[in-house]
């Protein structure tokens, strides 16, 4: 009897589609459409689970990664610059508000994902710093009593800066990487900064190796959203923090009419005239009304296995601040 042909069957598992190869002749099975074979069914159920969207456009999974990849490499130098024009300053203030609600201790390990220009990771270091220097002063003036040679021997001492603290900056674009290394070198931040080539949906980390997980405008953009929630657990410490600052749903039906205004009409010409690229910023804002809602993405961090998981809605709903626990 001859060997059964091999042939491709899709199977679900957890985290998406997978392909599984097994020797199969089907006999015996019927479709569910009249008339239509099963070898039909199985190519479009195939077709159907492969598709995600890419702005309001629909395309091959496999093909959305490049295409985000090719957005942020255009867009990388003008980044910061188009950052400003399009918030009109305001995303400064949403970082600061993700800081004050991160309150990082001495010692705290950092892991910034899509944070390719280091604005978050920068605000880490000057709070830990600030914070470390701060303490110094307090133990030095509760010892009045030493002399100007042992306060000067103390500060020549001091080898750590940041009392321990790390942050490691991960991204998918070497371009944004770039971008992220010369503002460091130009704002003078050399010590407990790393920067790491790496896909949120597969970090190369160990598994409970930070204290906070922070992505900053950055998860709304990943094929896989759950994949990389998944990811983000994986990699933080039992008690580690999740935070995510991101763009969500305008809960002001007047101040949600003027957004969609500015958004389409406004941001995509601020595109062409000051990065030249009209599509790269007409993504971003399709991708922002992609985005779930607060409480659906609040929903998504559950169910990647966070705890205590609240977020907080800023400027009327244009941004919020998820945050969860590894417990």
């Amino acid at each position: 009897m001859a060997a059964p042909k091999s042939c491709a069957l899709w199977s679900y598992c957890g985290r998406g589609w997978s392909r599984a190869m097994r020797g199969c002749q089907l006999l015996g099975l019927r479709s569910s459409w009249p008339g239509a074979p099963l070898s039909a069914r199985l190519l479009s159920q195939e077709k159907r689970a492969t598709e995600t969207h890419f702005g309001f456009e629909t395309v091959p999974e496999e093909e959305k990664g490049g295409k985000v990849y090719q957005v942020f490499e255009s867009v990388a130098k003008k980044y910061d610059v188009m950052n400003d024009m399009m918030s009109l300053g305001i995303h400064r203030v949403w970082k600061d508000l993700l800081l004050w609600k991160m309150r990082p201790l001495p010692g705290t390990q950092l892991l910034d994902v899509a944070g390719g220009t280091g604005d978050i990771a920068f605000r880490f270091l000057n709070y830990v710093q600030s914070q470390h220097q701060s303490k110094q002063k307090r133990q030095l003036r509760a010892q009045q009593n030493l002399s100007w040679e042992e306060i000067a021997k103390k500060y020549q001492n001091e080898e750590d800066s940041l009392g321990g603290s790390r942050v490691v900056v991960c991204d998918i674009n070497k371009e944004m990487l770039k971008i992220g290394k010369q503002k460091a070198l130009a704002q003078g931040h050399r010590a407990g900064l790393a920067w790491v080539l790496g896909d949120a949906e597969e970090l190369p980390f160990d598994d409970d190796k930070f204290d906070i997980y922070t992505i900053a405008f950055g998860i709304r953009n990943v094929t896989h959203i759950d994949q990389a929630l998944q990811e983000a657990h994986r990699v933080l410490k039992p008690g580690g923090r999740f935070l995510c600052l991101e763009f969500s749903q305008v809960n002001n039906p007047l101040i949600s009419r003027l957004y969609d205004l500015y958004s389409f009409q406004v941001i995509p010409v601020l595109g062409e005239v000051i990065a030249g690229d009209w599509k790269s910023y007409q993504y971003l804002v399709e991708s922002i009304r992609r985005f779930p809602s607060q409480e659906e993405f609040k929903e998504m961090i559950e169910d990647a296995g966070f705890h205590k998981v609240t977020y907080e809605s800023l400027t009327s709903g244009i941004v919020a601040i998820h945050s969860g626990f590894k417990l």
